[in-house]
């Protein structure tokens, strides 16, 4: 589960971060007035608040001249207009895709005037089982560039998930990064929230960038931003209430109620499977033979009837998808399950792509029974005998 930048920052404030102040609006006039709050006789910087990296760099679609999600303004009109623009021009960046997203939130932050960024993340390394922080004096920038080119310039520490960051590990990586004495005590502050944060509330990312020093030495969070993990939501309601659903896809959101694991993609075959490997399988196979999946759905192992038609009803729904592959290896879910609801889909939804189906596993004979049964009434359900060239059916049938 994702949040906004300023309920991450909020979070991290919290436990002790030190952030800017920041107002959260919805309308140009409440960017004016929040400009008059916050400006001191200087600026403020208008943040759009979208689910993505990359706002700075980032584009209004529609808006010809150039303008992204953070711009710094010296006055009320400005911030106003700005914010209005912001409000009706999607935000295109490296990470929502070539269609934008559309911005409904907008915080205007009071200027922090910094003179120098640096990097502080914290996640899972799964080589080594443990939380890391990883800090480098390289913020503001893709840290995923910095990691390519320059690996020598992040710095990483273990943390025991027992303890949490201790003072002493911040302190001392505070000194590496290169703070002063006076500074240190603040890096230290702000490294231990993030690490409070990230380990109470069970998040699978937590990253602050920019951390800055301003021109009054302060050491601040301008950014931030913080994923969780979906599993663990049921014992964080006050995270749980931070979800912003107009921000996430709408065909994951009802398959998550019906408890698919399903993530949209951008090629024209759609994937129904049960297994999560299985899944990557089959994706990885579609490619192979020359073509691209709509989505990733898993299915899971105890799927009921009810789950596999909704399972249909929304990869149909993807106006993209020229063609379906169902990949079953029935184990819990017995492959005659799966039949059943194909062909109940079939004459509820009705198939107007070609649905290519693989089975394999429990039940697997009766299971065709059933398709070869409904063959006649759908003609567009299509058996496959291995895998292989349930692909290359697939694929065939899409082009």
């Amino acid at each position: 589960m994702k949040i906004h930048e300023y309920q991450a920052k909020e979070l991290l404030a919290a436990a002790g971060a030190a952030t800017p102040k920041h107002i959260v609006v919805h309308t140009p006039e409440e960017a004016a007035a929040a400009f008059d709050q916050l400006s001191n006789g200087g600026g403020v910087v208008v943040k759009a608040q979208v689910h993505a990296g990359g706002r700075g760099a980032g584009q209004l679609l529609g808006y010809n001249e150039k303008l992204g999600g953070v711009k710094f303004c010296t006055s009320k009109e400005k911030a106003k207009s700005v914010a209005e623009l912001m409000l009706k021009y999607p935000l295109k960046t490296k990470q929502t895709g070539p269609e934008g997203q559309k911005v409904s939130t907008l915080i205007v932050q009071a200027d922090a005037e910094p003179v120098k960024e640096y990097y502080l993340g914290m996640v899972l390394d799964r080589a080594i089982g443990l939380p890391v922080i990883m800090a480098s004096t390289e913020g503001g920038m893709d840290i995923e560039e910095v990691a390519h080119n320059t690996p020598e310039k992040i710095l990483k520490r273990a943390v025991n998930p027992l303890t949490g960051l201790l003072p002493f590990q911040a302190q001392a990586l505070a000194f590496d990064l290169g703070f002063t004495p006076d500074q240190v005590p603040q890096v230290v502050k702000i490294l231990l929230a993030l690490s409070k944060v990230y380990l109470e509330k069970d998040a699978t990312l937590a990253e602050i960038n920019p951390l800055a020093i301003t021109k009054s030495g302060k050491v601040v969070c301008l950014d931030a931003k913080i994923d969780f993990d979906d599993n663990a939501m049921f014992r964080h309601e006050d995270i749980a209430k931070l979800r912003d659903l107009a921000e996430e896809n709408p065909a994951e959101i009802r398959a998550g109620k019906a408890n698919l694991n399903f993530i949209q993609l951008d090629g024209n075959i759609g994937c129904l499977v049960n297994g999560a490997g299985l899944a990557m399988g089959t994706m990885d196979i579609i490619k192979y033979s020359g073509g691209e999946p709509a989505n990733f759905l898993d299915v899971g192992g105890g799927v009921t009837p009810e789950a596999a038609i909704e399972a249909f009803r929304i990869i149909l729904g993807d106006p993209k998808v020229k063609g379906i592959l169902v990949n079953i290896f029935g184990g819990i879910a017995s492959c005659a399950l799966i039949a059943e609801a194909l062909v109940k889909a079939g004459r509820e939804v009705g198939f107007k792509v070609p649905v290519v189906v693989r089975l394999e596993g429990n039940q697997v004979d009766k299971a065709r029974e059933i398709l070869k049964a409904a063959q006649a009434e759908l003609p567009m359900i299509r058996s496959a005998p291995n895998l292989t060239e349930a692909a290359k059916m697939v694929v065939a049938a899409a082009k």
